[in-house]
């Protein structure tokens, strides 16, 4: 059923047999298994497409329910258990570095059967396609099948270093921004643009420096070196505004602009791993609400 499961919902064998870590023809032999037994089609194949058949499509609703429920009968059974097992986590470079990072060793002492497989990326990635099981992100999260809990709410704001703004001035309003480097990332965000409040109104002022880069953390150190001037998360900053090497700037037009952090896993309204749990609960006590 597992199985089964896994090639519909991905529309393919080669990608079932990724997710189950099995080979393709080991995933084709189990359906013709399966088929044979029930003595119903389950799929129509092509060699581009594989679709559920009437019959596939009634079997895949009572499959996920029956799996769902063995899950459930599991958690409860184990629910006085200690977490055991591996927790595959994709988590953005900024957050990963500043606040999952120092949250692991303390984790680690508290769940010692649980492991960390960690992925330190800036770019979305689909938690099914890559078998990942908690995803942390920022900023506005798109409709989806996944649950999320949230973590907290971060400020953001424009920084500078003070080289740069010595070199070429620091501005005062807005419109200042035109003659100034903005520096900002190589890919689509959620956020487009620097949110700035201008008489009671958001303008969104365009992100077009002499540099796009795609990490984060990368992107602070460019302007530590005073490369130009970018919009960061306060927690990222903080260190590096109390030490004097970054300045905020335009502070005025930029304390409304937050963006929230969200663990977000698999779930489809079914029961959460007990480790993911773990992990999740974890990390809403140690970077949650006011601790950012």
């Amino acid at each position: 059923m597992e199985v089964f499961v896994a090639a519909a919902e991905r529309g393919g064998f080669t990608a079932a047999a990724r997710a189950m870590s099995m080979t393709p023809s080991g995933v084709s032999k189990l359906i013709a298994r399966l088929e044979t037994r029930l003595g119903a089609r389950l799929f129509n194949r092509s060699t581009r497409k594989l679709q559920l058949t009437s019959e596939g499509a009634a079997f895949f609703d009572r499959c996920k329910t029956i799996l769902a429920q063995i899950e459930e009968a599991e958690r409860c059974a184990g629910a006085d258990e200690a977490p055991v097992g591996l927790v595959r986590v994709s988590v953005n470079v900024p957050v990963g570095t500043h606040l999952l990072l120092p949250c692991i060793q303390p984790f680690l002492a508290r769940y010692p059967e649980v492991a960390l497989d960690i992925a330190l990326t800036d770019w979305v990635v689909d938690l099914l396609d890559e078998r990942t099981d908690v995803a942390v992100r920022s900023g506005p999260l798109p409709d989806s099948s996944l649950r999320a809990r949230k973590l907290g709410t971060t400020r953001m704001m424009i920084v500078a270093s003070p080289e740069y703004l010595t070199r070429r001035g620091e501005p005062q309003v807005p419109r200042d921004l035109s003659g100034h480097a903005r520096l900002g990332f190589s890919y689509a965000r959620a956020v487009k643009g620097w949110p700035l409040r201008v008489d009671g109104k958001t303008v969104s002022v365009p992100v077009d420096g002499p540099v796009q880069i795609s990490d984060g953390e990368a992107l602070r150190r460019l302007v530590l070196e005073g490369v130009g001037m970018a919009r960061l998360a306060h927690f990222q900053v903080r260190d590096d505004i109390e030490a004097g090497r970054l300045v905020p700037v335009l502070e005025p037009y930029t304390a409304h602009d937050s963006e929230d952090i969200h663990a977000v896993f698999v779930g489809d309204g079914g029961p959460v791993p007990t480790r993911v749990r773990a992990f999740v609960d974890f990390l809403a006590d140690k970077i949650g609400p006011g601790k950012l």
